[in-house]
């Protein structure tokens, strides 16, 4: 006897599967056994805990990391600066050198024409029959000037030193007029003031009665019409 079965596949075993994992299934069952919301509540809780603190280490570490670079530019610039510095350093002391050994030979340049002007004076205001033993310096030698200029909205001290020089004239006369001629001579000159006498005393030179006699005086910076230039001339032979 001949059957047909008219049902496709009926016949057919159906193929046996391996064993698998079906997630939904266990993620189904694992929710279905917790009922507790305190529970639930802690786990979110815990992955929202979770997340910050990843976020936070994730941003600490974005800082440390411009940190470190911010340190290493600033070590960079501190090193390039101090040469820098150096370099500045070395300039500002060749250059108040330079200033110290400038003021110098300016305070000598300024008072060198001081005595050629005394010695000067001093000789056109000799009257007759009156000569000199000494004439000297009495006060300290000028010192240089400060190597600082002045300072923001201060005026520059134009006041020489030689104002402040004081010499001593030291000689002999047969007339004691001529004395006061010599002094008023002295004070009437444009480069020297406050001419005193010291003493006078009568003294024997080469067997005649003289008058010694000592004098004191300044000098004086005088007025710019009272100087007088002339062109130095050098003949070559």
């Amino acid at each position: 006897m001949i059957e047909i079965n008219l049902l496709p596949g009926a016949g057919k075993k159906s193929k046996s599967r391996g064993p698998g994992i079906d997630l939904s299934a266990r993620i189904a069952q694992l929710t279905a056994g917790i009922k507790d919301p305190y529970l639930i509540g802690a786990a979110g809780a815990f992955v929202v805990a979770a997340l910050g603190v990843l976020g936070m280490w994730l941003g600490q570490a974005a800082q440390q990391r411009s940190a470190n670079d911010s340190f290493q530019k600033a070590l960079q610039d501190s090193t390039r600066y101090a040469a820098v510095l150096l370099e500045k350093k070395q300039a500002e002391s060749q250059r108040d050198s330079v200033l110290r050994q400038l003021n110098i030979i300016k305070s000598i340049d300024n008072n060198r024409f001081i005595w050629p002007h005394i010695m000067d004076e001093v000789s056109s205001a000799l009257p007759a029959y009156t000569w000199l033993t000494s004439v000297s310096q009495t006060s300290a030698p000028p010192a240089p000037p400060a190597s600082e200029g002045p300072k923001k909205g201060e005026k520059k001290d134009t006041t020489q030193v030689a104002e402040l020089m004081k010499f001593q004239i030291i000689g002999n006369t047969v007339d004691i007029q001529a004395l006061t001629r010599f002094m008023k001579f002295l004070e009437g000159s444009p480069f020297i003031q406050n001419v005193t006498l010291q003493r006078s005393t009568l003294v024997i030179v080469e067997g005649k009665q003289v008058t010694e006699f000592q004098l004191n005086a300044e000098y004086q910076t005088p007025d710019s019409t009272a100087i007088k230039t002339r062109p130095v001339t050098l003949s070559v032979r």
